[in-house]
């Protein structure tokens, strides 16, 4: 009976540190885990990563750091190009927050390509790439961790803002020099100097109202059509389908678009501007009768017919719009 006393002292040292011990162990795995993520960020901005690093890191606790991470496929038989353009814009903002004098262990940027972790592909019930996820330092990705990239674009400047907005740690992007615009600039002078030098004090080409209206109307075209949000957002460049490998050039929501449908929307646009000036001619220049009408015909036809595929690309963005000129 005696010895009952001391076995219930022992059974409340055991239970009274089994929390202690707990904790210490808990403490020295996020430890080995941060030591381990800083050890390879040092190396490499974007860690690359399989099955096996994924769930030790990011899905198994403790953890007290978010991941950023990129999954997609970037081997040459996937055929990806905007994993490739994607991961150029990722680098650049893994790398703006790598050599940042703010770096901290507080977040970290990783990779999970298909080819190298396609169980952690199917983990995630993920079937398109490339694809954006915060894990955050506590709980599970919520729906805003999953980054809009048909909507925002992947551009790194917008991944960055993404970024902000789910961990409050704020990325001034650094983007290496690109000597093509001042090279581009410099050619255009040299043109322009070469011109004014050959045809000497002729400087009538300056004057010519064709060549200044051209220029504008090309400018003109190259707004309308969505150059410039290409510019900002940086959209990929079409869509194709994983399952049936069908390529979209057109998106379907009205909050984003490809650069090719730009493309396809520029040369409507100037079809139907090409229409409308065979048809000023037709009505203006001296002529004869029958060249006139052939003029005249010709863009009736150009700007029916590109109109119509116009409204057709409008149709098929903003869905109910209940106006058609031909084609559906």
């Amino acid at each position: 009976m005696a010895a009952l006393p001391g076995l219930a002292l022992l059974l409340l040292l055991v239970w009274g540190g089994s929390p202690a011990a707990g904790q210490k162990r808990k403490e020295m795995v996020l430890s080995e885990k941060v030591n381990q993520l800083m050890e390879w960020a040092s190396k490499r901005s974007v860690i690359r990563m399989n099955g096996d690093k994924f769930r030790r890191l990011v899905k198994a606790p403790p953890r007290n750091y978010s991941v950023i991470v990129m999954f997609t496929a970037l081997q040459p038989h996937r055929q990806c190009v905007v994993c490739k353009q994607a991961d150029e814009e990722y680098q650049i903002l893994a790398n703006s927050w790598r050599y940042s004098s703010a770096f901290t262990n507080k977040i970290f940027f990783a990779m999970v390509d298909f080819d190298e972790g396609s169980d952690v592909f199917q983990m995630l019930n993920m079937n398109s790439a490339p694809t954006f996820i915060n894990f955050p330092a506590k709980g599970k990705p919520k729906r805003g961790d999953t980054y809009e990239l048909q909507v925002r674009g992947f551009a790194a400047e917008q991944l960055a803002r993404w970024v902000a907005d789910r961990t409050d740690v704020n990325i001034r992007v650094i983007r290496p020099p690109n000597y093509a615009g001042p090279l581009m600039l410099g050619l255009l002078l040299a043109v322009v100097g070469g011109l004014v030098y050959l045809r000497g004090s002729n400087l009538d080409f300056l004057y010519n109202k064709t060549g200044w209206a051209f220029a504008a109307l090309c400018f003109v075209l190259a707004m309308t059509s969505g150059q410039m949000w290409n510019h900002i957002r940086g959209p990929p460049y079409a869509h194709k389908n994983p399952h049936t490998g069908q390529v979209n050039y057109i998106h379907g929501s009205s909050q984003a678009q490809f650069v090719a449908e730009t493309h396809i929307v520029l040369l409507f646009n100037g079809g139907v501007t090409l229409g409308m000036v065979l048809l000023h001619e037709a009505a203006t220049s001296d002529m004869d009768v029958g060249k006139r009408k052939i003029m005249c015909i010709a863009g009736i036809g150009l700007v029916v017919l590109f109109f119509s595929w116009l409204l057709s690309v409008f149709r098929s963005k903003y869905h109910g719009y209940p106006y058609r000129y031909i084609f559906f």
